[in-house]
Protein backbone atom coordinates (compact mmCIF):
# COMPACT_ATOMS: atom_id res chain seq x y z
CA UNK A 1 0.00 0.00 0.00
CA UNK A 2 1.35 3.38 -0.99
CA UNK A 3 1.99 5.69 1.96
CA UNK A 4 0.63 9.23 1.43
CA UNK A 5 3.05 12.14 1.53
CA UNK A 6 3.36 13.61 5.02
CA UNK A 7 4.35 17.03 6.28
CA UNK A 8 6.64 16.54 9.29
CA UNK A 9 8.14 19.42 11.29
CA UNK A 10 10.89 19.55 13.90
CA UNK A 11 10.46 22.36 16.42
CA UNK A 12 12.11 23.44 19.66
CA UNK A 13 14.64 25.84 21.04
CA UNK A 14 17.98 26.83 19.59
CA UNK A 15 20.64 24.18 20.04
CA UNK A 16 18.09 21.36 20.49
CA UNK A 17 19.36 19.23 17.59
CA UNK A 18 16.52 19.70 15.13
CA UNK A 19 18.65 19.64 11.99
CA UNK A 20 20.41 16.46 13.16
CA UNK A 21 17.13 14.62 13.71
CA UNK A 22 15.76 15.87 10.39
CA UNK A 23 18.78 14.28 8.69
CA UNK A 24 18.27 10.99 10.54
CA UNK A 25 14.62 10.84 9.55
CA UNK A 26 15.34 11.72 5.92
CA UNK A 27 17.96 8.99 5.75
CA UNK A 28 15.50 6.42 7.15
CA UNK A 29 12.85 7.45 4.61
CA UNK A 30 15.32 7.29 1.72
CA UNK A 31 16.46 3.87 2.90
CA UNK A 32 12.82 2.72 2.70
CA UNK A 33 12.53 4.20 -0.84
CA UNK A 34 10.00 6.79 0.34
CA UNK A 35 10.34 10.08 -1.55
CA UNK A 36 11.24 12.86 0.89
CA UNK A 37 12.76 16.32 0.97
CA UNK A 38 14.33 18.37 3.74
CA UNK A 39 13.74 22.08 4.10
CA UNK A 40 14.02 24.76 6.78
CA UNK A 41 12.89 28.16 8.00
CA UNK A 42 13.83 30.87 7.59
CA UNK A 43 15.82 30.81 4.38
CA UNK A 44 14.76 28.00 2.03
CA UNK A 45 13.58 30.36 -0.73
CA UNK A 46 15.07 33.39 -2.48
CA UNK A 47 12.93 35.61 -0.26
CA UNK A 48 13.73 33.55 2.80
CA UNK A 49 17.46 34.03 2.29
CA UNK A 50 17.03 37.78 2.54
CA UNK A 51 14.67 37.51 5.50
CA UNK A 52 17.11 35.21 7.29
CA UNK A 53 19.92 37.69 6.92
CA UNK A 54 17.76 40.56 8.18
CA UNK A 55 16.31 38.83 11.24
CA UNK A 56 19.32 36.76 12.34
CA UNK A 57 22.41 38.73 11.35
CA UNK A 58 23.79 40.43 14.50
CA UNK A 59 24.85 43.38 12.37
CA UNK A 60 21.25 44.14 11.32
CA UNK A 61 19.93 47.47 12.48
CA UNK A 62 17.14 47.79 15.05
CA UNK A 63 14.03 45.81 14.08
CA UNK A 64 10.88 46.36 16.11
CA UNK A 65 9.07 43.18 17.26
CA UNK A 66 6.13 43.76 14.90
CA UNK A 67 8.39 44.15 11.87
CA UNK A 68 10.39 41.10 12.91
CA UNK A 69 7.20 39.04 13.15
CA UNK A 70 6.01 40.14 9.72
CA UNK A 71 9.36 39.25 8.17
CA UNK A 72 9.19 35.75 9.63
CA UNK A 73 5.60 35.36 8.45
CA UNK A 74 6.56 36.47 4.94
CA UNK A 75 9.23 33.78 4.86
CA UNK A 76 6.65 31.15 5.84
CA UNK A 77 4.16 32.25 3.20
CA UNK A 78 6.80 32.05 0.46
CA UNK A 79 8.11 28.74 1.80
CA UNK A 80 4.69 27.09 1.59
CA UNK A 81 3.95 28.41 -1.89
CA UNK A 82 7.37 27.82 -3.41
CA UNK A 83 8.58 24.66 -1.64
CA UNK A 84 6.24 22.77 0.67
CA UNK A 85 2.98 22.65 -1.29
CA UNK A 86 4.59 21.67 -4.63
CA UNK A 87 6.51 18.83 -2.95
CA UNK A 88 3.44 17.49 -1.16
CA UNK A 89 1.42 17.71 -4.38
CA UNK A 90 3.91 15.47 -6.18
CA UNK A 91 3.78 12.88 -3.39
CA UNK A 92 6.99 13.79 -1.55
CA UNK A 93 7.11 13.70 2.23
CA UNK A 94 8.41 17.04 3.52
CA UNK A 95 10.60 17.38 6.61
CA UNK A 96 10.97 20.97 7.79
CA UNK A 97 13.33 22.36 10.40
CA UNK A 98 10.89 24.90 11.95
CA UNK A 99 7.48 26.11 10.78
CA UNK A 100 4.68 28.30 12.16
CA UNK A 101 5.06 27.15 15.78
CA UNK A 102 8.40 28.96 15.89
CA UNK A 103 6.74 32.30 15.12
CA UNK A 104 4.00 31.57 17.64
CA UNK A 105 6.59 30.70 20.29
CA UNK A 106 9.27 33.34 19.64
CA UNK A 107 7.38 36.30 18.26
CA UNK A 108 4.09 35.51 20.01
CA UNK A 109 5.15 34.43 23.50
CA UNK A 110 8.80 35.47 23.34
CA UNK A 111 8.21 39.01 22.07
CA UNK A 112 4.76 39.29 23.65
CA UNK A 113 2.83 39.90 20.42
CA UNK A 114 -0.85 39.02 20.02
CA UNK A 115 -2.43 37.54 16.90
CA UNK A 116 0.62 35.66 15.59
CA UNK A 117 -1.14 32.28 15.45
CA UNK A 118 -3.96 33.62 13.25
CA UNK A 119 -1.53 35.56 11.06
CA UNK A 120 0.68 32.51 10.52
CA UNK A 121 -2.32 30.34 9.67
CA UNK A 122 -3.57 32.89 7.12
CA UNK A 123 -0.13 33.30 5.52
CA UNK A 124 0.36 29.55 5.07
CA UNK A 125 -3.14 28.83 3.81
CA UNK A 126 -3.89 26.98 7.06
CA UNK A 127 -1.49 24.20 6.06
CA UNK A 128 -0.78 22.23 9.24
CA UNK A 129 1.82 19.49 9.74
CA UNK A 130 0.75 15.88 10.06
CA UNK A 131 3.25 15.59 12.92
CA UNK A 132 5.31 18.15 14.82
CA UNK A 133 8.24 16.81 16.85
CA UNK A 134 9.25 19.17 19.65
CA UNK A 135 12.79 18.64 20.90
CA UNK A 136 12.59 20.11 24.36
CA UNK A 137 15.77 21.70 25.69
CA UNK A 138 16.45 23.93 28.68
CA UNK A 139 17.54 27.25 27.12
CA UNK A 140 19.66 28.04 30.15
CA UNK A 141 21.97 25.28 28.96
CA UNK A 142 21.32 24.97 25.22
CA UNK A 143 21.30 28.65 24.25
CA UNK A 144 24.08 29.57 26.66
CA UNK A 145 26.30 26.92 25.06
CA UNK A 146 26.09 28.61 21.64
CA UNK A 147 29.28 30.64 21.31
CA UNK A 148 28.61 32.70 18.18
CA UNK A 149 24.98 33.70 18.73
CA UNK A 150 22.77 35.10 16.01
CA UNK A 151 20.44 38.04 16.63
CA UNK A 152 17.58 35.95 18.03
CA UNK A 153 19.79 33.61 20.05
CA UNK A 154 21.23 36.72 21.71
CA UNK A 155 17.78 38.14 22.60
CA UNK A 156 17.94 37.07 26.26
CA UNK A 157 17.16 33.90 28.17
CA UNK A 158 13.74 35.16 29.30
CA UNK A 159 12.56 35.23 25.69
CA UNK A 160 13.83 31.69 25.13
CA UNK A 161 12.19 30.44 28.33
CA UNK A 162 8.84 31.86 27.25
CA UNK A 163 9.26 30.32 23.79
CA UNK A 164 10.05 26.93 25.30
CA UNK A 165 6.90 27.00 27.39
CA UNK A 166 4.79 27.94 24.36
CA UNK A 167 6.13 24.97 22.39
CA UNK A 168 5.13 22.70 25.28
CA UNK A 169 1.71 24.33 25.58
CA UNK A 170 1.04 23.89 21.86
CA UNK A 171 1.96 20.22 22.09
CA UNK A 172 -0.19 19.66 25.18
CA UNK A 173 -3.20 21.19 23.42
CA UNK A 174 -3.00 18.79 20.45
CA UNK A 175 -1.24 15.57 21.53
CA UNK A 176 -2.45 13.63 18.48
CA UNK A 177 -0.35 15.88 16.24
CA UNK A 178 2.73 16.36 18.44
CA UNK A 179 5.58 14.31 19.86
CA UNK A 180 7.65 15.90 22.63
CA UNK A 181 11.09 14.41 23.27
CA UNK A 182 13.91 15.51 25.58
CA UNK A 183 16.59 17.05 23.39
CA UNK A 184 19.38 15.92 25.74
CA UNK A 185 18.68 12.22 25.09
CA UNK A 186 21.00 10.15 22.91
CA UNK A 187 20.50 11.00 19.23
CA UNK A 188 19.80 7.39 18.31
CA UNK A 189 17.17 7.11 21.05
CA UNK A 190 15.42 10.27 19.83
CA UNK A 191 15.47 9.05 16.22
CA UNK A 192 14.04 5.68 17.29
CA UNK A 193 11.17 7.40 19.12
CA UNK A 194 10.39 9.43 16.00
CA UNK A 195 10.36 6.30 13.83
CA UNK A 196 8.09 4.53 16.33
CA UNK A 197 5.59 7.38 16.27
CA UNK A 198 5.55 7.42 12.47
CA UNK A 199 4.42 3.80 12.40
CA UNK A 200 0.96 5.16 13.21
CA UNK A 201 1.04 6.82 9.77
CA UNK A 202 2.00 3.61 8.00
CA UNK A 203 5.73 4.38 7.93
CA UNK A 204 7.76 1.45 9.24
CA UNK A 205 11.32 2.70 9.23
CA UNK A 206 14.68 1.30 10.24
CA UNK A 207 17.80 2.89 11.67
CA UNK A 208 19.58 4.60 8.77
CA UNK A 209 22.73 2.96 7.48
CA UNK A 210 25.07 4.75 7.32
CA UNK A 211 24.29 7.17 10.13
CA UNK A 212 24.08 10.75 8.78
CA UNK A 213 26.76 13.18 9.89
Amino acid sequence: MKVPALFIVFEGGDGAGKSTQAKWLAASLEQADIPCAQTFEPGATWLGERVRDLVLNPSSGPICPEAEALLYIADKAQHVQEVIQPLLAQGTTVISDRYTDSAIAYQGSGRGLAGIEALAAWATGHLTPDLTIVLDADPDAAVTAIEAKDRLEDAGLDLHRRARQRFLDLAAAAPAHYLVLPAHDDQAKIAAAVRERLAAYGLYLQTPNPIPT
